[in-house]
Order: structure tokens, then C-alpha cells, then sequence
């Protein structure tokens, strides 16, 4: 999606094909908002150089807005800004960067969120649209930023882009009627229901999830047993003849984690920052 001449939002670039796309457009810098530490490595094979600003889906921090505005207006482009699906958080960055920045004027900024089909749970990253104002050339030249490749992340955040990633394979999967999808043969149904009974049981061993509600501790652990239940009916209907019918539990596991991530998020990841 091009935001202004020099900057770009989208999705990670996933693969060699996804980097060299991007050096076919011309495009000089990447600049990640996601919490996933970037391939540094693949992008410098082909010319490109990386920056790693993450924020959450509860907005774009004044802070973080500043050195975004610096970023597109010093770094070389163009400028492809993402974060993991390109439809959220990297929406809302390019569009307060430009308009912090002086590149594009403030009444585009929530347009290019709904533009870009950021969903209207996220009310933060709609929030940091809606209060986004330029910023005078003087604060930006005066501003240190040191544009890191990679930038450290809390555990918790750090935890949950790994759940992102085996939740994105069991979406293939259930697409794929509960087997290994054609495309991604590599993906066993039971094996990824695993990983993500690790990921909460993994959680909930941090000291971070210790200093979080009840609530929240409580979605975690009902998820984890709900990822064990998956993988367990996951395997029995393996271990079946291929004729047999798919138990019911797997789709009514599936749904309880599905609902719970949704529930945490909004009670706990997606209030805007304005309300923290």
C-alpha cells in the first residue's frame, strides 16, 4: 500500500522472493514495527537496509511517533514499512510517521487505516491516528535515534510473535479440513497443536504472566488445556482409518483457544495507551 512517494506498508517479507520484490520497487529501507526480530541477513543480500521500531496494537507511543517521523524523512527510499499481516499495526505506523514527519497532511491518517483494512477493535492504533500532528523540522534534526537492526522485546511479546507464527500454521491446517495442507505438506496437524499447547504452557512459567490478573493467568492455563484437548483428538483421528469421521471436539477446541486469545487481547493487549 503506497502511503506517500517514498513510503510504503505492507506484510513481512517472508522469503528471498519477498526481499527481492521489494529491491525490484526500488525500495532501500525496511523499517519493521513488528516484534519479530527481522532477517537482517536475507534483506542485506539484496541491498536492503533494516530497522526495527516495534510497537503494539494498543498505539503508536509519542516516543516511538518521533523517531517513525525521522525515519521516513532521513533514512534513504523508498521506505517499505511492515508488520507480521500488513493490515494493523504498519498501517498506523506509515500513516503517523508521514503525517509527524510533514510528508502527508493529517486528514489522510485515519483514511489509511480503513483503507488498509485495519480492524476497529484495535481502537489504540486508530487513537494514534486520529492525534497524530506534524512535527516542526527542529525537534526531528535535534532527535538521537540510532535506527537499530534489531531491537530487544519483552518475554511476553517476544512469546506471543511465536504463538502468532503456530497459530497462522494451525489456520492453514484447519483450512485444510484438520490434515496437512496440500501447499505446506511440512505441517502436521497433531505437531502444531503441540507447539501451541508449549507456547501457553511456556507463559505461564514467566515471570511476567506472574504480575498479570487473574483473568489473565486463567485464559492462559483454560487455552493451554484446550491446545492439549486439540492434540490429543488431533492424534486419535490420525491414528483412525482414513474414512473416519472428524470428532467434533477438534473444531470446539479450536474455538475455545480462538476465543480466549480474542478475549485477552481485548482485555489486555488492545486498550489503547490512553487508557493504561
Amino acid at each position: 500500500m503506497q502511503i506517500h512517494s517514498k513510503v510504503i506498508s505492507g506484510g513481512l517479507p517472508e522469503d528471498d522472493e519477498a526481499f527481492e520484490e521489494l529491491q525490484s520497487l526500488g525500495v532501500k529501507t525496511i523499517i519493521s514495527v513488528d516484534g519479530m526480530k527481522p532477517d537482517v541477513q536475507t534483506a542485506a543480500k539484496y541491498g536492503l537496509r533494516y530497522v526495527h521500531l516495534p510497537h503494539g496494537y494498543d498505539g503508536v507511543p509519542d516516543s516511538r511517533v518521533k523517531e517513525l517521523a525521522k525515519a521516513v524523512r532521513d533514512l534513504d527510499g523508498p521506505i517499505y514499512i511492515h508488520c507480521h499481516h500488513g493490515k494493523h499495526r504498519s498501517p498506523a505506523a506509515a500513516s503517523v510517521a508521514c503525517v509527524a514527519a510533514g510528508l502527508i497532511p493529517a486528514s489522510q491518517s485515519v483514511s489509511i487505516l480503513e483503507l488498509a483494512g485495519t480492524s476497529p477493535n484495535y481502537r489504540g492504533l486508530f487513537e494514534s491516528a486520529r492525534k497524530v500532528k506534524p512535527l516542526e523540522d527542529a525537534l526531528l534534526d535535534e532527535l538521537k535515534v540510532e535506527f537499530p537492526e534489531t531491537s530487544e522485546i519483552p518475554p511476553l511479546a517476544e512469546a506471543m510473535v511465536a504463538m502468532e507464527h503456530t497459530n497462522d500454521h494451525l489456520k492453514l491446517v484447519a483450512a485444510a479440513g484438520w490434515r496437512s495442507p496440500p501447499e505446506h505438506p511440512d505441517l502436521d496437524p497433531a505437531h502444531e497443536a503441540l507447539l501451541m499447547k508449549e507456547h501457553f504452557a511456556e507463559l505461564l512459567r514467566t515471570a511476567d504472566v506472574g504480575q498479570k490478573p487473574d483473568e489473565f493467568t486463567r485464559l492462559l492455563r483454560e487455552s493451554e488445556e484446550a491446545a492439549q484437548g486439540l492434540e490429543d483428538a488431533l492424534r486419535q483421528w490420525q491414528g483412525a482409518s482414513a474414512s473416519s469421521e472428524r470428532p467434533e471436539s477438534i473444531g470446539r477446541f479450536s474455538t475455545r483457544i480462538s476465543a480466549n486469545c480474542k478475549a485477552c487481547h481485548e482485555q489486555f493487549r488492545d486498550v489503547p495507551l490512553g487508557e493504561k
